[in-house]
C-alpha cells in the first residue's frame, strides 16, 4: 500500500506499483469506443501509462495535453491516458482539446486495471478512483519505469519518462 497525498493529506492506494519487469502485456481496459483495449494489442512499441483520477479535474486534462504534445515526438511509442473515467467523457474531451497522439482508456468496465497495479485509492474524498501515477512499459509489455505521484495535485515527471524511454 502506498501512502499519498490530497492537499497535504494522506490517503492510501491498495497496493504498490508494479516492480520493473513485471509483464502488464495482459492488461486490460476499454477505449473511448467501448471496444476492449489490452496492452498486447500493441506488442513491438513502448507504452506509457499516463494514470490519473479524472479528466474533469486541471492536473489530470493538463497532463493529457502535455503527454498529447511529447507523443508527437516519440519513436516507437504510444502514450495511453488511463482512468476509470467514462469513454463518453473522455472522447468529449480529446474532441474538445484536439488531442489526437494519446489514446484514451478507461477502467470502469473491468475495474481490476487500478487494483491489480496498486492506484486504486481506498481512502479519502477520491476513494474509488486511481491515484495519479506513470507506469512505462517496453515493446514487450514489461515494466521499465514507474512514478507513483506523491500528491494528487501535482504533475508527473514528464522529463523522467522521457529519459526512461531514451
Amino acid at each position: 500500500m502506498a501512502t499519498i497525498t490530497l492537499g497535504g493529506n494522506p490517503i492510501h492506494t491498495a497496493g504498490d506499483l508494479p516492480s520493473n519487469g513485471t509483464d502488464l502485456s495482459n492488461i486490460k481496459l476499454t477505449a473511448d469506443d467501448l471496444s476492449d483495449f489490452t496492452i498486447g494489442d500493441h506488442a513491438g512499441k513502448r507504452i506509457v501509462l499516463n494514470i490519473f483520477p479524472s479528466i474533469d479535474t486541471g492536473v489530470c486534462a493538463t497532463s493529457v495535453r502535455t503527454f498529447n504534445e511529447r507523443a508527437a515526438a516519440l519513436n516507437n511509442t504510444a502514450v495511453v491516458c488511463v482512468s476509470k473515467d467514462l469513454p463518453f467523457a473522455m472522447k468529449r474531451f480529446c474532441g474538445a482539446e484536439g488531442i489526437d497522439n494519446v489514446a484514451m482508456a478507461s477502467d470502469f468496465r473491468h475495474g481490476d486495471f487500478s487494483k491489480n497495479i496498486g492506484v486504486d485509492m481506498t481512502d479519502g474524498k477520491l476513494s474509488g478512483l486511481m491515484s495519479r501515477a506513470v507506469i512505462v512499459l517496453d515493446e514487450a509489455g514489461k515494466v521499465i519505469y514507474t512514478e507513483q505521484v506523491p500528491e494528487i495535485g501535482q504533475e508527473p515527471n514528464y522529463d523522467a519518462v522521457a529519459e526512461a524511454l531514451k
